[in-house]
């Protein structure tokens, strides 16, 4: 069975950028990622698009918008998915499906989204969907409301975790000032991400402002390819391993704080591997809030449940730790457009194991994990990456 090897991307800057919709966003990256690749349009099989809308914009199809701003890929297959903020690992584990069943040799992937079109309360109230409407939509906060919960449940279980979690912030918001793509080029430092004041005030308590990512525009593409076509390219990285995992939607009937399906997702990507977590040599993790990424060291096994903040005492984690986690700054520095964000984890991370990641570079990077998310740890895809 031929396996899909990533051959080409490009990553448009993340933030709040001039172009006015999705069409315009994914048509800025394709043609360069086809470039990159060596390919054109001509050998694509397959398009796949990762847009999780639902209400930034009222025109939706999504897939068909590629072929709008690149009318070259009108006539190529196209597929949408959503799968909140995992909607871009599912475009991509899709693409990935379709090249080694033998149905293509070559897939585009897209992922994009336009967030900044509409007021920061209603863009509240979409990312709110990816919860259980019946009993999480009214959650005060919003999104961030309902992480705030995760974060008190950790607290009154196994003590406060604010200071790591700004600890968390700090790390990536300094990785990010490297990041040409991030949204937030800017060392905070920790005393402004510990402390609650007029530029960092409370969001939903004990989340404050710099404990949440950014409301983003960006989009970002990559080509895949089968063995045959990959062993012509200029670079290949390869999938060592894939996992998705699921858990249940609402929170009130799952442990909120085990991240069960992080820890089924992630075991087995590394089972397929024949790896541990340290033998990697870096990460790219979901850290949407930084309660979040707390909870994943637990899930990834680097430290006991309770204890993620020892991951950080033993620095761990920063860039020059023994296993760096979002060099890239992470959702909190980059940004998180939707649709666009697993997309660009993946992308980052071929690019540190192809030796190409500018400043962010690694040294001796040459195996990647990457998880990524959807909803409160629901949707769950954990990916090891390598070049060949």
């Amino acid at each position: 069975m031929s396996q899909a090897s990533i051959i080409g991307w490009s990553h448009s800057r993340f933030g709040r950028l001039e172009a006015p919709d999705t069409t315009s966003l994914m048509s800025e990256v394709v043609p360069d990622a086809l470039a990159h690749a060596g390919l054109g349009a001509q050998d694509v099989d397959g398009l796949y698009v990762g847009v999780y809308n639902n209400g930034f914009s009222t025109q939706d199809f999504q897939a068909a918008l590629v072929g709008v701003g690149v009318p070259e890929l009108a006539a190529t297959p196209a597929t949408r998915l959503e799968n909140a903020c995992s909607t871009g690992s599912a475009a991509l584990y899709a693409a990935c499906d379709f090249i080694e069943s033998g149905r293509g040799r070559v897939a585009l992937v897209v992922g994009a989204e336009k967030m900044t079109g509409v007021p920061t309360p209603r863009a509240g109230e979409i990312l709110l969907s990816g919860c259980y409407g019946p009993e999480e939509a009214d959650v005060d906060g919003g999104f961030a409301g309902v992480f705030a919960g995760i974060a008190r449940a950790y607290a009154d279980r196994y003590g406060d975790p604010s200071d790591a979690m700004a600890r968390i912030a700090a790390k990536n918001h300094r990785n990010g000032v490297t990041n040409p793509y991030a949204q937030l080029r800017k060392d905070l430092g920790y005393e402004m991400c510990s402390t609650v004041s007029e530029k960092n005030p409370l969001v939903a308590p004990p989340l404050r402002r710099t404990d949440c990512s950014l409301i983003s525009d960006g989009a970002v593409a990559l080509v895949l390819a089968s063995d045959d076509v990959a062993r012509a390219a200029h670079r290949r990285v390869r999938f060592r391993a894939r996992a998705h995992a699921n858990d249940v939607l609402p929170l009130s009937r799952r442990d909120p704080l085990e991240f069960a399906g992080v820890r089924r997702a992630w075991a087995s990507a590394l089972d397929q591997a024949a790896v541990g977590t340290l033998d990697l040599d870096l990460v790219e993790t979901h850290d949407c809030f930084t309660i979040a990424e707390l909870l994943q060291y637990e899930a990834f096994g680097l430290a006991e449940r309770g204890q993620g903040h020892r991951v950080l005492d033993e620095g761990l984690t920063q860039a020059d730790g023994k296993l760096p986690v979002n060099r890239s700054g992470g959702l909190k520095s980059k940004g998180h457009p939707i649709g666009a964000t697993g997309v660009s984890m993946h992308a980052i991370a071929a690019m540190q194991v192809t030796g190409s990641a500018g400043e962010m570079q690694l040294p001796d990077a040459g195996l990647a994990g990457v998880f990524n998310m959807g909803g409160t740890a629901v949707s769950n895809y954990a990916s090891i990456l390598e070049a060949w």
